[in-house]
């Protein structure tokens, strides 16, 4: 049975980092598209970064900047069967509900939060101004 269970969110002021880790098991990550949604309340799922096996990262429009000058990093371990997104200098915006998602095979650009089968808890990131 795939589970996927998140960690490391928490309350920062703003400018400050968190590193997410998401745990898979039941499965191999390394065969998997795996990646980062979050939500606000009220708002639908945005994606933020999804990444597989062939090392295609997809990144989100919305944060695709923070990506660029390293503000944001996705990476994984597969040794530890876990994805990381490292967040730095964080802002107010960033503020939402973060999830793991994981999909066999390789990402796709067009996928959206329907195209994942697995989903895991979530893990809230508050950043405070």
């Amino acid at each position: 049975q795939v589970r996927l269970r998140e960690s490391g969110g928490g309350s920062v002021q703003a400018g400050g980092s968190l590193r997410l880790a998401c745990e898979g098991s039941g499965y191999t990550v390394s065969t998997y598209c795996m990646g980062w949604f979050r939500q606000v309340p009220g708002k639908e799922r945005e994606e933020v970064a999804l990444t597989d096996t062939n090392n295609n990262i997809i990144y989100a429009d919305s944060v695709k900047g923070r990506f660029t000058i390293s503000q944001f990093t996705i990476s994984q371990d597969n040794a530890k069967n876990t994805l990381y997104l490292q967040m730095n200098s964080l802002k107010p915006e960033d503020t939402a509900m973060y999830f793991c998602v994981a999909e066999p095979g390789i990402c796709y650009s067009y996928y959206g939060p329907k195209d994942y089968t697995y989903w895991g808890q979530g893990t809230q990131v508050t950043v405070s101004s």
